[in-house]
Formats: C-alpha cells, sequence, structure tokens
C-alpha cells in the first residue's frame, strides 16, 4: 500500500481569477461582515488556548461528564499538576467550570457553546477524513 505525502499549497495550485476586476457589492458587503481587529485578536487568543493537543483531550472527557482533578489525570495518564495546569488555561477563556462537593472539586465545560464547538469541529474533521 503506497502512502501519499501531503504537501503544503504552492500559490499556483490555490485558484484565482483570471481577470482582476474588483466587484464593489461584494467589497461592501465584506467591509460590513469583517472583524473588528480587537474582536479577532480575543477570537485568535480563545483559538489558541485550543490549539494544544492536551487541552483538547481534557475536554473529549468533560464533554459528557464532570470529572475531579485526580480522575482526569488517571484517564490521560498526566500528572496531576498538569491537569491543573491545562484546567486553569481553559479556566481562563471559561471553557471549562467547576463545582466544589466537600472538598472535591469537579470540572465540567462551562456550557453547551462548548459542548456544541467541540462537536461541531469533530463533525467537520470526521468529514474531511474520506
Amino acid at each position: 500500500m503506497k502512502k501519499i505525502a501531503q504537501r503544503s499549497p504552492k500559490s499556483s495550485d490555490i485558484p484565482t481569477c483570471e481577470t482582476h476586476m474588483v466587484h464593489l457589492d461584494s467589497v461592501r458587503q465584506g467591509r460590513q461582515q469583517v472583524l473588528q481587529m480587537a474582536k479577532a485578536q480575543q477570537m485568535s487568543d480563545f483559538f489558541g488556548v485550543l490549539a494544544d493537543p492536551n487541552r483538547l483531550r481534557l475536554l473529549s472527557v468533560l464533554v459528557d461528564c464532570e470529572m475531579c482533578v485526580c480522575d482526569l489525570a488517571a484517564v490521560l495518564e498526566m500528572t496531576e499538576s498538569a491537569v491543573s495546569h491545562q484546567l486553569r488555561t481553559l479556566r481562563s477563556m471559561n471553557l471549562v467550570k467547576y463545582r466544589r462537593d466537600g472538598r472535591n472539586i469537579y470540572y465540567s465545560l462551562a456550557d453547551n457553546h462548548v459542548v456544541n464547538l467541540y462537536h461541531e469541529v469533530a463533525e467537520h474533521l470526521g468529514e474531511t477524513e474520506s
């Protein structure tokens, strides 16, 4: 079975317009929709937090249940310290929340937006694997 290496597209591989004509209606519409730089930076920071495989693995466990740090560490085969560090980062972007039950603290995804975001990305990637 021959494996084909993927390569990054060259500029010649990317389709472009054959005629260089600006469509003013499209430009006007695009200008109304373009993110302001401050919002783009905020979204970039948010997606940057999700750019870590260990954080995504944490989210995958928390999609359907809540768990304490000890259990998360055991599931992910990470140290409790490493899990705590990642959870702190996820909390800073309001991706996870916690509740205290006596001496135990249980983590879960912050809300349905985070659950939906996780499911949408997983579904999108599942579509592109074929």
